[in-house]
């Protein structure tokens, strides 16, 4: 039996890489300080004889005793919200949490992916993305903490695969959405739902025109898997190239839930980008993928997950103490 370790195991894509590996016949060992990861999503798998949980901080030395096939780094603070609230632990699970998984999987001879993002583009100057453009990121913005994270661990691990030799892989990750999601946690997605449950106006930041591209979470899995099993170690974008507008995406949001909410509009962060479509022509050559899920499709399931919370959790908005990770 093959064995996988995955990192931010108990976030929203961590536990639903957890369920296709398990399915898949896989052992997994989930690792999670679960600074933003909540054990529900994974609950239902501590009953499993393939899976074990490690409640250990990946930026810290890991030892896996056993034999490892295959380690999927996931762990990273994802959110607007979160990033900003914790940017130096941010920044050590993109530097330190990388390097200590690149270790691991040389000692191992394991392959390791990395988990990348649109945000290694910034604020996009080519339209769509494709894995040749090197971006428009600001450094010393409140984005660059997230930003030059993803960007750095990009760099390390392709220097663990030309220097030592080791099998690399990595996914640049677009917006995606799906049950399992966190409200409140600063992403259009489940705060535009959030909001409408709670019966509050929609926020919309900027004018509205700015765009993004919504990948339903299987869909997106299944384009992760599709890398991980090939044999090419350059970025790969995966991600719904169906582009559409926050304000056009407001009004979805609306007649889905069957509020009456209006939107309100509030001034624009800084260095948030205006434009998101992956070019997703090489996963389409390359791994013959492309998403499957139509976006009315992905936010009814969505939503039906997000209605089935108690109110407690969906009035809920986390207040996490930090005090001890910024250090």
């Amino acid at each position: 039996m093959q064995r996988v370790l995955i990192t931010g195991a108990a976030g929203f894509l961590g536990s639903h890489l957890c369920d296709r590996f398990i399915k898949d016949g896989f052992h997994v060992i989930g690792m999670d300080n679960l600074i933003t990861g909540d054990l529900k999503n994974i609950e239902h798998l501590f009953k499993h004889e393939h899976f074990e949980f490690y409640h250990h901080d990946v930026s810290k030395f890991i030892h896996v005793p056993g034999k490892l096939d295959y380690i999927l780094h996931f762990a990273s603070p994802a959110s607007p919200i979160d990033y900003l609230k914790i940017p130096i632990q941010t920044l050590k699970v993109g530097s330190l949490g990388i390097h200590n998984c690149l270790g691991l999987a040389r000692v191992k001879k394991a392959r390791v992916m990395i988990a990348s993002t649109s945000e290694v583009y910034g604020d996009p100057t080519v339209h769509p993305q494709t894995e040749a453009y090197w971006g428009n990121v600001n450094p010393v913005g409140p984005r660059g903490v997230y930003d030059e994270a993803k960007r750095f661990q990009e760099a390390m691990t392709m220097a663990y695969h030309t220097f030592h030799g080791v099998e690399t892989r990595i996914v640049r990750i677009f917006n995606t959405y799906g049950p399992r999601m966190r409200l409140n946690d600063g992403r259009v997605l489940p705060a535009f739902i959030g909001q409408a449950l709670r019966g509050e106006d929609l926020t919309v930041f900027g004018d509205g025109s700015q765009t993004r591209s919504f990948c339903y979470v299987d869909d997106l899995v299944e384009g992760i898997v599709r890398l991980l099993m090939s044999d090419y170690a350059q970025p790969v974008n995966i991600g719904n190239p169906d582009e559409i507008t926050i304000s056009e995406f407001a009004e979805e949001i609306i007649k889905l839930t069957g509020t009456q909410q209006k939107v309100i509009y509030k001034p624009l962060p800084t260095d948030d980008p205006k434009q998101r479509r992956p070019d997703i022509t090489v996963a389409r050559q390359l791994l013959g993928w492309e998403p499957k899920v139509n976006r009315a499709e992905g936010l009814k399931i969505t939503y039906d997950y997000f209605k089935s919370l108690s109110p407690d959790d969906l009035n809920k908005i986390e207040h996490k103490d930090f005090t001890n990770y910024n250090r």
